[in-house]
């Protein structure tokens, strides 16, 4: 620590304890941080805040959702390596309820090839009682314990025991989940997987195939258990990414599933739907702009829209996540009606013809632009009403729409509401209707001012 003080150490490499208080540098100029998803904001920070020109590179297989995101919005730059080691295969990864007889065939037809087996129980007050279980059913196999309350030496003399290759199976907590590298231990079994991150999951199952071999990850749950709607996507979501170099899409749909949590805060993971990710990208990308041009952002007041249709982009009609969310950043960055029909034509012509969700979120985000225009604050539905507001009454005329809406049309100083229960067409022409009538009227001034 003193030569990191002087100047007299040029390159360091440590723990946590790297970015904690009484840790000084005379010139740090480079932060490199491996495994970044095991540490916190506060310690990134930290590093960055020691010097202003510090450069930081993170480097992650399965990025936290804050800092994808930070990635995907373009607050910070990201490099993929998509080149995998040579002679690497993927990991065959399968899904299934927990029973002592799997157990004992995965472990033999492994310990049969010349190869050991790393079976991950992550709770450290029933791990004997596991490896009890499982010496009954494979009495051939040598077994072995490791986990974080061992005394630090016997845990140390564990490892480079199954390293020996002393015993065949280490049964571990996810001590093992980074840094482990052990080329002839080529299948895992996570037991209770349900219980489990996305991102653990993944870090745990590249502990195996390190090598050459072709390697097996079992995902294990117990049998009767009902398991939630979260582990099963988890778990579908590992068994599906098994190709080389699927962090990327494994940490994408971590993304999903929890949200990208808080730009400003600590918080790495959150829920984007409170927020609203058009507007929220939206909001984002003109921060941004206005950070990299020096220039205030053009001032674009949000319209809110809150009206009862389900607007998305489906999985069955977009499959992959990664361009799910970019097809979202690009309809919510359209400014015109032309940009939002272009969008639309490029859709149907790479995905085919649209399902009744993606119709609603163009037709939302078309509604936005014009309402915009008009200088619409709120289009929303209260109570069996869709209420618009503002709305100058000078853009309307009230004796052609009750023309074409009846009685169901009523008009305020600052609002028109529209009475959905009395409405004789659909709410969306009705709606449609008014927002046009505003438009004829505001190009009719136009035309007389000019």
């Amino acid at each position: 620590l003193d030569g990191l003080r002087d100047g007299q150490v040029d390159i360091v490499i440590g723990t946590h304890r790297l970015v904690q208080k009484d840790v000084a540098f005379k010139d740090l100029g480079l932060a490199v941080v491996d495994e970044e998803q095991r540490f916190g904001v506060r310690h990134k920070e930290f590093l960055k805040q020691l010097r202003t020109e510090v450069d930081v590179l993170t480097m992650s297989a399965t990025p936290i959702p804050r800092t994808l995101h930070l990635s995907l919005s373009g607050i910070r730059d990201i490099t993929m390596i998509e080149t995998a080691p040579q002679a690497r295969l993927p990991i065959r990864t399968f899904v299934t309820p927990f029973t002592d007889q799997l157990v004992r065939e995965v472990i033999l037809r492994e310990i049969d090839r010349g190869g050991q087996v790393f079976v991950v129980h992550n709770r450290v007050h029933d791990i004997d009682h596991l490896a009890d279980r499982l010496r009954k059913a494979v009495p051939e196999a040598r077994f072995g314990i490791g986990h974080g309350q061992m005394d630090e030496h016997v845990l140390e003399e564990v490892m480079l025991g199954f390293v020996r290759r002393d015993f065949d199976v280490l049964i571990a907590t996810t001590i093992i989940e980074s840094g482990v590298d052990i080329p002839n231990v080529n299948t895992i079994v996570i037991d209770n997987a349900d219980t489990l991150g996305l991102t653990q999951l993944y870090q745990l199952r590249g502990r195996v195939g390190r090598s050459h071999h072709r390697a097996y990850a079992y995902l294990l749950h117990q049998p009767h258990k009902s398991l939630s709607v979260d582990a099963m996507e988890r778990l579908e979501t590992i068994q599906e990414a098994t190709e080389l170099g699927a962090g990327l899409r494994v940490a994408m749909r971590d993304l999903e599933i929890r949200g990208a949590g808080n730009m400003l805060g600590a918080e790495q993971s959150g829920h984007i739907a409170t927020v609203g990710y058009e507007l929220y990208v939206r909001l984002l990308s003109q921060a941004i702009e206005e950070v990299r041009s020096g220039k205030p952002a053009l001032e674009q007041g949000p319209v809110t829209l809150d009206l009862p249709l389900t607007a998305l982009i489906p999985e069955d009609y977009v499959s992959d996540t990664e361009l799910r969310l970019n097809l979202y950043r690009q309809i919510a960055g359209v400014e015109t009606l032309e940009e939002t029909a272009d969008l639309e034509d490029e859709l149907r012509d790479r995905f085919g013809d649209f399902p009744e969700e993606v119709e609603h979120l163009f037709a939302l985000i078309a509604l936005r632009i014009r309402s915009q225009a008009l200088g619409i604050d709120s289009v929303v539905e209260r109570d069996r009403e869709i209420v618009i507001r503002p709305l100058q009454t000078a853009l309307v005329d009230r004796s052609r729409l009750e023309r074409k809406l009846g009685a169901a049309i009523r008009i305020t100083p600052n609002s028109l509401r529209l009475k959905v229960t009395e409405l004789t067409v659909p709410w969306q022409d009705a709606l449609d209707a008014v927002i046009a009538e505003a438009e004829r009227t505001m190009d009719v001034r136009d035309l007389v001012a000019v």
